[in-house]
């Protein structure tokens, strides 16, 4: 283990961030840099390339030793920044970010926007700062405090991708182009997930899959006059009923046993403590309207809803007028956006497949019926944690928040932590991020909490640190 001065790279670390990382963040704030899902013309608008840009000239900026940066380019794929700083050992640190946005939202409260940077107190708010544009500025900062402080850490990559939040498509494809660049790497830190609060320094032990699609059912070739109710079956009745199929309505659960599975020990242990740590904070950090409640009690039980079993959410409609504009009429189709989050281990494409025929078989009265599936991803659960970076975590969240570390799943995807942990299939996993308490990703007021982005970027400077030390 490497021992670090922990005053001395702490007050590193937050003079980089105060004079350097806050202002290149407010300056990406303002770009409307809308992941290519949210933003098709995203090559003619070049909103991305801004961004990516804005990176890369901080990035060169900075006092690292041996840095090279380069923005790669695939035809008809997104940009990557590269971001390569030489080490001391023949092995390999994998670094991750993005820089693609979530788009605008509404609900954004007095003063605040997407586009529009505001810092109050230890708040910075606006779109992508927290997810995860920090990450980049974070990642090479703390290599940058390890080289003034004369301590070696093995060769870093770092990669800043610009589509995840589209599901990472071009990422693939980036990571085989450049296979002999970033090599094997032991040590894989990615910063784009979330934490419990912001007392403790958290990693991430698991993400959810997903399966998105449409359920359209069509009972008419036109809409007519609902006095014909009672002999035309109600199309949003039928998609109820067939939804019924896949999750019980009085309590969420998903009803396929080909969709369940057994939550390991250690990820229900990690719970566990995490319950304890955060009580009722388990759900009061959510915007619940007055009087409503949580699913369950149990904050043991809701974290594993959370994370290790699947759940249903509909996150769209079509074929339903405004509420103003809706007439007294049969309508002739209902079709519903579904995003099926599954367990950490189940089979995102057998999961799709599945999906499709139970709601297509048998179509309650020979109404038509279809599930189209718009992609699956996989989940993910880490590798079991070797000792040195158990014992690196402990020293790092203690040096930099004070208390031990703690471990949870996350109830989100990132698609391509399931590709990396297939292809890396030996290396150590560090997840970890900003995102906590009402920091609200994707929604309005999304905000990034300072202090938590000052002390991650130290703790991650720890464990470059130790993972050199442990050879």
């Amino acid at each position: 283990m490497t021992t670090l001065a922990a005053d001395r790279t702490l007050a590193h670390v937050q003079q980089v961030w105060d004079d350097q990382i806050l202002p290149a963040l407010v300056e990406y704030i303002r770009i409307p840099a809308k992941s290519p899902a949210f933003d098709p013309a995203w090559k003619k608008h070049g909103h991305l390339d801004e961004a990516v840009a804005l990176v890369e000239r901080w990035a060169r900026q900075r006092p690292v030793e041996g840095l090279r940066a380069e923005v790669v380019r695939l035809p008809d794929r997104t940009p990557l920044l590269v971001l390569e700083v030489p080490g001391r050992a023949d092995d390999t640190v994998l670094l991750y970010g993005h820089v693609d946005k979530q788009p605008e939202m509404v609900g954004w409260g007095d003063g605040l926007g997407p586009w529009t940077p505001v810092r109050r107190g230890e708040r910075l708010y606006g779109r992508g700062a927290a997810d995860d544009g920090y990450a980049a500025f974070a990642a090479l900062t703390a290599i940058e405090a390890l080289q003034a402080a004369r301590t070696p850490h093995a060769r870093c990559v770092v990669l800043v991708e610009a589509c995840e939040e589209s599901g990472s498509p071009d990422l693939p494809a980036y990571v085989d182009a450049l296979a002999a660049r970033i090599g094997t790497p032991s040590l894989v830190i990615g910063l784009d997930s979330g934490c419990g609060d912001y007392d403790h320094l958290w990693t991430t032990t698991s993400l959810r899959g997903l399966v998105n699609g449409v359920l359209t059912v069509e009972v008419l070739g036109e809409g007519i006059h609902s006095g014909a109710s009672g002999i035309v079956p109600s199309s949003f009745r039928i998609a109820r009923a067939l939804l019924s199929r896949l999750e019980d309505e009085r309590t969420g659960a998903i009803l396929p046993p080909a969709l369940q599975v057994t939550v390991p020990p250690e990820r229900l242990a990690q719970a566990r403590a995490a319950a304890a740590a955060l009580g009722e904070d388990v759900w009061r950090r959510y915007p619940f309207v007055a009087g409503m409640r949580p699913a369950l009690d149990d904050p043991v039980e809701l974290l594993l809803n959370r994370t290790w079993r699947p759940a249903l959410s509909v996150t769209g409609a079509a074929g339903l007028p405004a509420p103003e504009d809706g007439g007294n009429v049969l309508r002739p189709q209902t079709a519903l956006k579904l995003s099926l989050r599954l367990a950490p281990t189940t089979d995102a494409p057998d999961a799709a497949r599945r999906l499709k025929a139970l709601l297509e078989t048998d179509p309650p009265y020979g109404a038509r019926v279809t599930f189209s599936a718009q992609g699956s991803s996989g989940g993910w659960s880490a590798p079991p944690t070797a000792d040195w970076l158990a014992a690196s975590l402990e020293r790092g969240a203690k040096a930099f928040f004070g208390a031990p570390p703690m471990a949870m799943g996350e109830g989100g995807t990132i698609p391509f932590m399931s590709m990396l942990g297939q292809r890396f299939p030996e290396a150590q996993f560090l997840i970890t991020g900003v995102l906590g308490p009402e920091s609200n990703a994707h929604g309005p007021n999304e905000f990034l909490h300072v202090p938590t982005g000052v002390r991650l970027t130290a703790c991650v400077a720890q464990v470059l640190a130790d993972h050199h030390a442990r050879r």
